[in-house]
């Protein structure tokens, strides 16, 4: 009877009009899913012109990601649709919450770094602070931050020396690159103690992987928690990569490099929502809130997906990213040429991102690895950490397949907020055919502790090559701040504004 009585309110939640299913306030989205995947199976009649699962308004909890699958592809004429009525939410857990202890706002200069005995010395906190358990070290470095799980406190003349957990000690140590540098640029070595929730949560809502023509339209993505810094801290390679293993070479120097001494081995870093394998799997009129790692990744094997007029908000990592970055099992310093054409032709129009990069300080706005043929454009970035728009990878003048991406009118402002060597667009190695074009970029924000000045309106870093930049405005950020929130003053970007490392010989600047 208890069974009967369940099936029956699951049937009553979850309704079925031609070609609709229609999912009410507390039914299962996984079930809606399962009965259009059987429509597809037995070549249903509704599935004709499409199959639209329709949430309506409400909280949909998601204990375990709704998981897309070869199974539930559309095709061009019959498209799956999820389309939610206004303040329809999938949703997960509150992410986790810190306190910062000491100091009890901003930011302290390290005293030492060693990176010998793997310790890290600072100013003496109170004793209460000393005396807590759980407590995280969130250090500034230059391009990313660290965070480093504290195993003991040790009292010293010059202060107090701090060991940490494993993995993070060995990887924070080991890996030369970025490391804060005492005595030297004033901001790249500053610390701050907090403590943390220590309890897992939702970390996915949804996985696509193999669904092809599946579009989600008026969906809020909406809680997400990040677990991995509560078990393995956080060091990263740049862009909020996760290291897996990192060392300096004893003799620097590679066939592909001869000044190379950094191996480094990543992870990517956990999404919302995460799709691979793929085509035409899009995102319209979407809000992502309130998730504390990536909120949207096209991780691999991706073509023709679209991004459009969506809204990421409060975003503890990177909003959206996609494309291979060389990640575990392959070191990230190669020329790899088989990835570009893994990840293509997706447009990313008209988003607004806000408050992104509040957990870690080193990811991105928007953030693509090798990719070709993409076009970027019509978006709203304001308030990031890092840097605003990221393109390329591999830190290389050779072709490895990415070419033709298009970065144009777009509106980056309220970046390099706390870390440096940054830049309001931001490109990696060579990229031919490719442009950046009439976009509004702000100046730097004044960062409180990066101080040096390696922020950037454009910065073509590491081996950039094949770009034409023509037509790009600037603003001063101290306008934008007192002018309340409008750009005054524009004027086209200078040369001089526009940071390179090392680029190539086919850099074309028109302005």
């Amino acid at each position: 009877m208890r069974r009967t009585l369940i099936v029956l309110l699951l049937f009553m939640a979850t309704y079925i009009h031609a070609g609709e299913i229609v999912v009410q306030k507390d039914g299962s989205l996984h079930q809606a899913l399962r009965q259009a995947r059987e429509w597809r199976r037995t070549q249903d009649p509704r599935c004709q012109g499409g199959i639209t699962i329709r949430l309506e308004a409400g909280r949909y909890y998601m204990n375990e990601p709704l998981f897309l699958r070869p199974e539930d592809s559309g095709t061009a004429e019959s498209p799956l649709i999820i389309r939610g009525d206004q303040h329809a939410i999938i949703c997960g857990d509150v992410p986790q919450q810190h306190t910062q202890l000491w100091p009890k706002e901003g930011m302290l200069r390290l005293i030492d770094f060693n990176v010998e005995q793997r310790t890290i010395t600072i100013p003496t906190p109170p004793e209460d602070v000393l005396n807590m358990k759980n407590l995280e070290m969130v250090v500034h470095q230059r391009w990313a931050i660290a965070i480093l799980r504290v195993k003991e406190f040790m009292k010293s003349n010059d202060g107090v020396v701090v060991t940490f957990q494993e993995p993070e000690s060995r990887l924070e140590f080991e890996h030369p690159w970025p490391q804060p540098i005492i005595g030297g640029e004033r901001g790249n070595s500053s610390f701050l103690l907090r403590t943390t929730e220590q309890r897992d949560g939702i970390e996915q809502l949804v996985i696509i992987d193999g669904a092809n023509h599946v579009s989600f339209e008026g969906i809020t993505f909406e809680n997400t928690c990040w677990n991995r810094p509560l078990h393995k801290g956080h060091v990263t390679l740049q862009g909020g990569f996760p290291l897996l293993d990192a060392y300096k070479l004893a003799v620097p120097g590679l066939p592909w490099d001869n000044d190379l001494e950094n191996q480094a081995w990543v992870e990517r870093p956990v999404s919302a929502v995460t799709i691979r394998n793929v085509q035409h799997v899009n995102f319209d009129h979407c809000q992502f809130q309130h998730l504390a790692a990536t909120a949207l990744d096209y991780v691999d094997n991706i073509s023709d997906c679209n991004i459009t007029c969506c809204n990421f908000e409060h975003i503890g990592g990177t909003p959206l990213m996609a494309g291979s970055f060389a990640e575990s099992p392959m070191e990230v310093h190669r020329p790899y040429t088989h990835f570009s054409e893994r990840c293509q032709r997706l447009l990313i129009q008209g988003n607004t991102i806000r408050n992104a990069t509040t957990e870690d300080w080193g990811a991105v706005a928007i953030s693509l690895g090798y990719v070709r043929d993409c076009i970027i454009t019509d978006n709203l970035i304001d308030g990031v950490n890092y840097s605003g728009i990221c393109i390329g990878w591999g830190w290389t003048p050779f072709d490895t397949g990415m070419r033709n991406n298009l970065i144009y009118n777009n509106n980056v402002r309220n970046y390099a907020r706390q870390l440096y060597d940054a830049g309001g667009i931001y490109t990696l190695s060579n990229q031919p055919g490719s442009v950046i074009r009439d976009n509004v970029i702000s100046q730097p924000y004044p960062a409180p502790y990066a101080t040096n000045t390696r922020g950037f309106c454009i910065y073509l870093d590491a081996r950039t090559d094949g770009y034409t930049i023509e037509n790009n405005k600037t603003y001063s950020m101290d306008s934008f701040i007192t002018n309340g929130g409008l750009p005054a003053n524009m004027r086209l970007i200078r040369r001089d504004e526009i940071g390179d490392n090392h680029p190539g010989p086919n850099i074309i600047f028109k302005q």
